[in-house]
């Protein structure tokens, strides 16, 4: 059946003019986005796109670790591949060095191809220069039809509902139609990054393009690189162009001076920005700190910051306006601009942002406000070791 996508209205199209612009990145229309809270959602949606590929599954991630979850995915993917489907599979030798190795020999056994991303060590020569630059994406897709972005990671933690701390708040997007494409690439951008053979054109399923939904879709890709980045730019690009509410969700916050200033305009210009941070179940409490050095500052300009109490907020969702929204597996801090490799979608869409705004406020009423004179009041330990932070902060 021939989807027939809806005019673009003129708010719509100033604004993907403008970050067209400001991205140096074409925009793809007539995508369809299903936004999958946690891990209850997530988990099925992808094990049944696995489950019903029928030439190639491509996954990649930073998270793979343990629990019934890693199994079940793993599962998936050797089903997939006996069945005929070409399976590629690249962990990140940092971020997935816990997954099982049973998991690992099931899937290689069945002949899935299963690769690290920059191990340590290649040929027994250490690879130093490679060992801070680690690829952070989180994507998979299957037929070239369908591709899966976000925050999560493939295991135990990320399972449920974000009922209790164990149980890990996430987002990821399920999308069909021509923005496939820029997942694909940031796919085959990490798998042929060491791989002399990681990328053969003629090997390439083509991305179907057909248009599938109404929305409008810029793919960003951030690479570990010196100085400014893609996602970088996007992350400020969406700042400056609030012009009410901004909302942020981040499991980790550390933004380099420039972000800080932006948010601080942003305030001054009248835009209410909320940001949302992990609270007491932060998963890494060094780095949590690192983020809460500058509290302070943003506190007293009225910035307001929430920290979310029910469990490990590991979303990675920025909405601007009620009409724009960027969802991946970029955190606001400088280790996802400068030192990882990210991949986020930036969606043009009301519908699509207004369920991704239900969710984030369904969050804030499970949050803590942050009142700037109580924090101003934190104890001296608290604020000696926010300053030793500082020593290591671009890394974090």
């Amino acid at each position: 059946m021939e989807v027939v996508t809806p005019p673009l209205t003129d708010r719509d199209r100033r604004s993907i003019d403008r970050l067209h612009g400001l991205l140096g990145t074409p925009p793809t229309l007539g995508n369809e986005v299903t936004v999958l809270r946690n891990g209850d959602e997530i988990f099925p949606a992808m094990i049944a796109a696995i489950d019903a590929a029928t030439e190639t599954v491509d996954l990649v991630t930073f998270v793979y670790w343990q629990g019934d979850i890693a199994v079940d995915v793993a599962d998936a993917l050797v089903r997939a591949s006996k069945r005929g489907c070409r399976v590629r599979v690249l962990l990140d030798a940092v971020g997935a060095r816990k997954i099982a190795d049973g998991v690992m020999r099931s899937m290689k056994d069945a002949g899935c191809d299963v690769r690290w991303f920059r191990p340590f060590f290649d040929k027994a020569v250490p690879k130093i220069a490679d060992a801070n630059r680690r690829t952070h994406r989180k994507i998979l897709i299957c037929d070239n039809e369908i591709g899966f972005c976000g925050g999560v990671g493939i295991a135990e933690e990320w399972t449920g509902d974000a009922r209790n701390e164990h149980e890990w708040r996430d987002t990821h997007l399920a999308i069909r139609g021509p923005a496939v494409a820029g997942l694909l690439i940031a796919f085959l951008d990490n798998w042929a990054d060491q791989h002399d053979d990681g990328f053969e054109p003629l090997g390439e399923k083509s991305v179907d393009l057909a248009e599938k939904g109404s929305s409008a879709m810029f793919v960003v890709r951030g690479s570990a690189e010196t100085g400014a980045s893609d996602v970088w730019r996007m992350i400020m690009s969406l700042v400056s162009m609030a012009q009410k509410r901004l909302v942020i969700a981040t499991a980790y916050f550390n933004p380099d001076d420039h972000m800080h200033d932006a948010l601080v305009a942003a305030v001054q210009r009248g835009v209410h920005v909320t940001l949302l941070v992990p609270g007491e179940h932060a998963d890494k409490r060094f780095i949590q700190i690192a983020g809460e050095e500058s509290y302070q500052s943003l506190l007293d300009e009225g910035i307001d910051i929430r920290t979310y109490e029910t469990s490990m907020m590991h979303a990675k969702v920025m909405t601007v306006d009620g009409h724009i929204a960027t969802v991946g597996s970029t955190n606001f801090n400088q280790r996802s601009m400068q030192h990882d490799e990210e991949a986020n979608v930036v969606i043009v869409d009301e519908q699509v942002v207004s369920v991704l705004d239900e969710h984030l406020e369904h969050d804030l009423s499970q949050s803590i406000e942050l009142d700037p004179s109580r924090w101003a009041d934190r104890g001296l330990v608290q604020k000696g070791v926010e300053k030793v932070t500082t020593v290591v902060e671009k890394w974090l």
